[in-house]
C-alpha cells in the first residue's frame, strides 16, 4: 500500500475517492479466497485505516493496529468464510446443540434475554445492553450482521470483543467445532460457529446476562438453544419469505419459537395475525405478555437537536425527560420495547410494583448508539446512512427522515442485495427522493446497479434516475445532485439498501 493516503472530502463532494477504490478493487480481487464480504471489509479498513485513525467515541472497531493480530484475526475470517454463509440455511438447531453439549453448555451459565422480529433488532438489542450497563450489570451482546467488522457481533460490557479476544474465543471452541463437524451430516455455519463463540465467551467473561438477537425466524435459528426469561418481538413485516412465511402469521409462528415455558414476552405492536399467533404461543407455554399500547408504550415525543424527548411508560411507571440520540418514531417504539424488557428481567410489573430509577434510565438511554441506523456521518451536504433492506424498514426511514431533518432536496443512494423485495424499498422513498442513484456494493450477494436500474426506472421515471455501478461514483454523483438546487443546509443525501452497503459508506466517511 503506498504511503500517500487519499483524501476523504470535505464540503466538494467525493471526488477524491478514485485511488482509494483503485486500491481497494485490488485487495478485494487478491482475498477472492475468502469469503467475500470478509474480503470487502478487511479491504476497506486496510485502504482507508491510516487516514481515519483510531475510532473517538466510534462503536464499530477497525482492524487492529498490532499486525500479528491483524493476520491472526485475518485467518479466522479466512477460516470462518469457507463455511456456509448466513443465506444458506439447513433449518435445524441440531448442530448448535451437539456444539453446546461439548462445550458444556455454556448458554446455561446466565440469563438471557433473547430477541427476534424482523426490523428493529439490533437498535433495541443496544438499547437493552445500556439499560443493563446502566444498572451495574455485566452483559454480553450477540447481534448481527455486522456493519464492518465481524468482532462487533460479540460485544462485553458495551463494546465489541477486542480482536485478540475474538481470535483467542475461536480457536478454544475450534477442537470442539472440529469434533461435532466430523459427527454431522453437514459442518457447522459461519453463523453457528460464531454464535458456539459468542456463548463461551460470555459464560468465561463471565456476564450476569445475555442479550442475544436472533438471525432469522425463531424456531430453528442457531441461537434458540438459550431459554431465555426475557423473549422480545420487534415488529414482525414480510422479509425472508422464502424461508419464513408469506404472510405476518405465517412468520410469526417461526419467530414466536423463542418463546420459552414460563416467560415473560414484550409484544411491539404487531400486525393482527402476527399477534394471535405469538398471543396463542404464549398461552400454551404459559408465558406472561406485555404488549405495546397497552401494558407499556411510547406516551410523547418530540424532536430535539441530535435525536428526540421521550415520556415512556413502562410495564412499572412512567418515565419521562428521556434523551435519546437517536432519529425517528420507530427508535421511540423501540426504545420503549427496550424498556419494558428491563423491568420484566428485573421483575419490575410482577412480583415487585415498583419503577426502574428514573435518573439511570434517562443516563442510559442518552448513551445509545445504533451504528449505521440513522446516522448521520457529513455535514454539509448532510449524509445519512441507514441499513433499511426491506419495504418495512424503508417506510419508517422515510418518516423518520422526513421528521428529522426537513430537507429541500434528498437524493438516495441505494445498493440492495439480491432476493429482497427492491420495489417495495425504492417505492416507499419515492415521494421523499429529488432523485435516486442506483449503484451496488462488492457483496457476492449484490444485486446489480442494472438489474436494480431496471426496477427504479418504472418506480422513479427515468429522469430521476441515475446509475454509477461502483459506490465511490454513486456517492460523488448523489452529493453533486444535493447541492444542485439547494442550499448546503437543506440538501441532504441518504445511503441506504443493505448493511453492506451502509458499511461500506461508512468506511469511505472516516467512520471506521
Amino acid at each position: 500500500m503506498s504511503e500517500q493516503q487519499p483524501e476523504i472530502p470535505d464540503r466538494d463532494g467525493v471526488d477524491h475517492l478514485d485511488d482509494s477504490f483503485d486500491e481497494f478493487d485490488q485487495i478485494v480481487a487478491q482475498e477472492s479466497d475468502r469469503d467475500p464480504d470478509l474480503a470487502v471489509i478487511e479491504a476497506g479498513s486496510r485502504t482507508l485505516r491510516a487516514q481515519a485513525g483510531p475510532p473517538t467515541g466510534d462503536p464499530v472497531p477497525s482492524r487492529p493496529q498490532d499486525p500479528e493480530v491483524a493476520k491472526a484475526l485475518l485467518e479466522v475470517e479466512q477460516e470462518l468464510g469457507t463455511r456456509w454463509g448466513e443465506t444458506k440455511l439447513e433449518p435445524s438447531v441440531s448442530r448448535i446443540a451437539a456444539l453446546m453439549d461439548v462445550l458444556g453448555e455454556p448458554q446455561r451459565a446466565y440469563p438471557s434475554i433473547h430477541i427476534t422480529g424482523t426490523n428493529g433488532k439490533t437498535s433495541t438489542a443496544r438499547m437493552v445492553e445500556a439499560l443493563l450497563n446502566a444498572f451495574e450489570l455485566r452483559t454480553g451482546r450477540y447481534t448481527s450482521p455486522h456493519v464492518q467488522s465481524v468482532t462487533e457481533r460479540i460485544s462485553l460490557d458495551g463494546a465489541p470483543i477486542d480482536a485478540q479476544r475474538f481470535v483467542e474465543t475461536y480457536h478454544d471452541v475450534k477442537p470442539y467445532v472440529e469434533m461435532v463437524d466430523a459427527a454431522e451430516e453437514y459442518r457447522l455455519s459461519f453463523f453457528e460457529v460464531l454464535t458456539g463463540m459468542a456463548y463461551a465467551a460470555f459464560a468465561d467473561a463471565p456476564v450476569d446476562v445475555a442479550v442475544v438477537e436472533v438471525g432469522m425466524g425463531g424456531t430453528w435459528d442457531a441461537t434458540n438453544v438459550i431459554d431465555g426469561t426475557v423473549a422480545v418481538i420487534t415488529p414482525i413485516s414480510l422479509d425472508h419469505t422464502d424461508r419464513l412465511g408469506s404472510t405476518p402469521g405465517e412468520i410469526a409462528q417461526e419467530k414466536g419459537g423463542v418463546i420459552k415455558q414460563g416467560a415473560t414476552v414484550i409484544l411491539a405492536q404487531q400486525p393482527v395475525d402476527a399477534a394471535q399467533v405469538l398471543l396463542k404461543k404464549a398461552v400454551e407455554v404459559d408465558a406472561t405478555v406485555a404488549r405495546e399500547g397497552m401494558e407499556f408504550g411510547v406516551v410523547s415525543r418530540e424532536v430535539a437537536v441530535g435525536g428526540q424527548m421521550l415520556t415512556l411508560r413502562g410495564v412499572g411507571g412512567e418515565y419521562d425527560g428521556i434523551f435519546l440520540p437517536l432519529y425517528g418514531a420507530h427508535m421511540a417504539h423501540n426504545a420503549a420495547v427496550a424498556l419494558a424488557a428491563v423491568e420484566a428481567f428485573f421483575g419490575v410489573g410482577g412480583e415487585h410494583a415498583r419503577e426502574l430509577d428514573a435518573d439511570t434510565v434517562r443516563r442510559a438511554f442518552a448513551s445509545v448508539t445504533s451504528p449505521g441506523r440513522m446516522e448521520v456521518v457529513r455535514r454539509s451536504p448532510t449524509v445519512i446512512l441507514d441499513a433499511a433492506h426491506n419495504p418495512a424498514g424503508a417506510r419508517v426511514t422515510a418518516e423518520a427522515v422526513t421528521e428529522a431533518f426537513g430537507f429541500s432536496r434528498l437524493i438516495g443512494v441505494v445498493a440492495a442485495s439480491e432476493g429482497k423485495d427492491v420495489r417495495g424499498v425504492l417505492e416507499a422513498f419515492e415521494p421523499i427522493f429529488a432523485e435516486v442513484v442506483v449503484t451496488e456494493n462488492t457483496s457476492h450477494r449484490a444485486m446489480g446497479a442494472d438489474e436494480l436500474a431496471a426496477v427504479a426506472v418504472e418506480v422513479f421515471g427515468a429522469d430521476r434516475v441515475q446509475v454509477e455501478p461502483r459506490l465511490d461514483d454513486a456517492l460523488e454523483a448523489a452529493v453533486t445532485l444535493a447541492e444542485e438546487e439547494a442550499e448546503y443546509g437543506g440538501a441532504g443525501v441518504l445511503v441506504t439498501g443493505s448493511v453492506i452497503t451502509v458499511g461500506e459508506a461508512r468506511l469511505l466517511f472516516k467512520r471506521g
